[in-house]
C-alpha cells in the first residue's frame, strides 16, 4: 500500500468562509422557559424514541452523574446530564447535534419535523444562561484549535459560529485539536463548564450559538490560519419556536 504523500494530505484541508450561520437554529426561549420544561418531559421521551445517540449519550451521563453529582450547582439535574451528555467523546453526541443546530434554522418545518434535538438545544441553552446569570457578568479569553479546515474571513465583518461551540481558557489545550485554523476569542456569553464536563482538564467554556462576534484579526500563515474575534452581544431569529408550531402534525 502506497504511503500518504504530504501533498495528499494538504488535498484534504477545506477552506470554509465564516459567515452569519445564516440557516443555524438560533432560539434562546426568551420569556417562555417555564412553558418549555413543561413540554421536557414529552419531548425528551419521544426524542430519545428517535434519536438513538441521544438516548444512548444520555443514559451514560446520567449514571456518571449519579455517581458524581456536583456539590452545590444552580442547575436543574437534567440540565446538568445535558451538559455531561454533551461532552462525552463516545458517543460523539456534540458532533450530530451540532451538524443539525447549523442547518435546522433553514425554515420553521426543518426545525419542528427533522430536528431531533429539541429537548437537548433547550436543556443546553439554559444550563449556560443559568451558569452565566450565577456570577458576576465577565467575559473570558479563550482558544479553539480546528484540523483540515482553513476557515475564511476579513476583519471587521460580523459572524457566528451557529452552533454551542466547545472552546479552551487553555491555549495549549486548545491546539491539540488542530492548529489549521486558531481561533482567539473574547466570549461574553460563553461560560466555563469543567465542573459538568467529563475532562475537566480541557477548561472548556461553552459558546452558545447566537452569541455575534467581530472578526479583528486575520493571520494566514501557508496553509493555516489565525483568527482574533471579539463579542459584539447576540443575535438570533428564532425565538419560543417549537411553542409556535404544531409539531404533532394533527392540525
Amino acid at each position: 500500500v502506497a504511503s500518504v504523500s504530504p501533498m495528499a494530505k494538504q488535498v484534504r484541508i477545506m477552506e470554509k468562509a465564516l459567515d452569519m450561520a445564516p440557516y443555524s437554529f438560533d432560539d434562546q426561549y426568551l420569556g417562555c422557559s417555564d412553558k418549555m420544561e413543561k413540554e421536557l418531559k414529552e419531548l425528551n421521551r419521544t426524542e430519545f424514541e428517535i434519536n438513538s445517540i441521544y438516548a444512548e449519550a444520555w443514559k451514560k451521563a446520567t449514571a456518571k452523574w449519579q455517581k458524581n453529582t456536583p456539590q452545590s450547582s444552580v442547575l436543574k439535574p437534567v440540565q446538568a446530564i445535558a451538559l455531561m451528555a454533551y461532552t462525552l467523546h463516545r458517543p460523539r453526541l456534540y458532533k450530530e447535534l451540532n451538524m443539525a443546530v447549523h442547518e435546522a434554522g433553514r425554515s420553521p418545518d426543518e426545525y419542528l419535523i427533522n430536528f431531533h434535538f429539541k429537548a437537548l438545544h433547550f436543556l443546553l441553552t439554559e444550563a449556560l444562561r443559568a451558569l452565566r446569570d450565577d456570577q458576576p457578568r465577565q467575559c473570558y479569553h479563550v482558544y479553539r484549535g480546528v484540523k483540515d479546515i482553513i476557515f475564511t474571513a476579513q476583519p471587521g465583518q460580523t459572524v457566528r459560529f451557529g452552533n454551542f461551540t466547545s472552546t479552551s481558557l487553555e491555549k495549549m489545550r486548545a491546539k491539540k485539536f488542530g492548529t489549521d485554523t486558531f481561533f482567539s476569542v473574547k466570549t461574553c456569553h460563553g461560560v466555563p463548564i469543567r465542573e459538568f464536563s467529563l475532562f475537566p482538564t480541557e477548561e472548556e467554556v461553552l459558546i452558545p450559538p447566537f452569541e455575534i462576534f467581530k472578526v479583528t484579526s486575520v493571520t494566514r500563515k501557508g496553509n493555516r490560519a489565525d483568527i482574533e474575534l471579539r463579542s459584539q452581544g447576540v443575535r438570533s431569529k428564532y425565538n419560543c419556536e417549537f411553542l409556535k408550531g404544531d409539531v404533532l402534525g394533527d392540525g
